[in-house]
């Protein structure tokens, strides 16, 4: 059976499965969101295709997108994970994740949850596009923006208005599937 969906996938088996399961699903678990905020720091000046083939090998690297654990490594530890080749091997974006779970941890103690802060910036519901063509699809909004000035604000990096905006639309604060894709939120 032949189902519609965004082009974007391409041919690819692992980002056909993302997309059709995970991509613009409302997520508001903490360890998922951390997850995310990892893999878009990485993915900046990449592609999403490429982070997502070592997806498994950050889960590795950073103890299953634990925060609690990831803000303890040590400059010893960031110097091993710049040896690891399941990741990109970039050391400001290493860095950045493991300063980024600090400023998380403090997110989550101030608010109590990461999630709580996160869907404030856009009411606690998704915002569902209507969109028929790639094309029209924003690379940020004035949500995203507002999120990444927060952010910045807050000491984090790699949290530009781009990457916030492909942030949302992965963990489903925004659902950018197009209109005749079968993933797309009716209604």
């Amino acid at each position: 059976m032949h189902r519609e969906r965004c082009s974007w996938p391409g041919d690819d088996p692992l980002m056909i499965e993302y997309h059709d399961v995970e991509w613009g699903v409302p997520s508001r678990d903490d360890r998922h969101l951390y997850e995310h905020l990892v893999l878009e720091g990485a993915q900046a000046g990449l592609s999403w295709r490429t982070i997502l083939h070592r997806r498994e090998g950050y889960r590795k690297a950073f103890a299953q997108f634990d925060p609690e654990k990831v803000a303890r490594f040590t400059a010893a530890r960031i110097e091993k994970l710049l040896q690891d080749p399941g990741i990109i091997r970039n050391r400001l974006k290493v860095e950045s994740a493991v300063s980024n779970a600090r400023c998380f941890l403090a997110v989550q103690e101030e608010r109590g949850s990461f999630a709580d802060y996160l869907w404030d910036f856009v009411d606690g519901e998704p915002i569902v596009h209507r969109f028929r063509q790639t094309s029209e699809i924003p690379v940020e909004s004035p949500e995203a923006a507002a999120l990444s000035k927060d952010l910045k604000k807050r000491g984090f990096r790699f949290v530009g208005p781009t990457s916030m905006y492909a942030f949302m639309q992965a963990v489903g604060m925004v659902d950018d599937h197009l209109v005749d894709c079968f993933r797309r939120r009716r209604g």
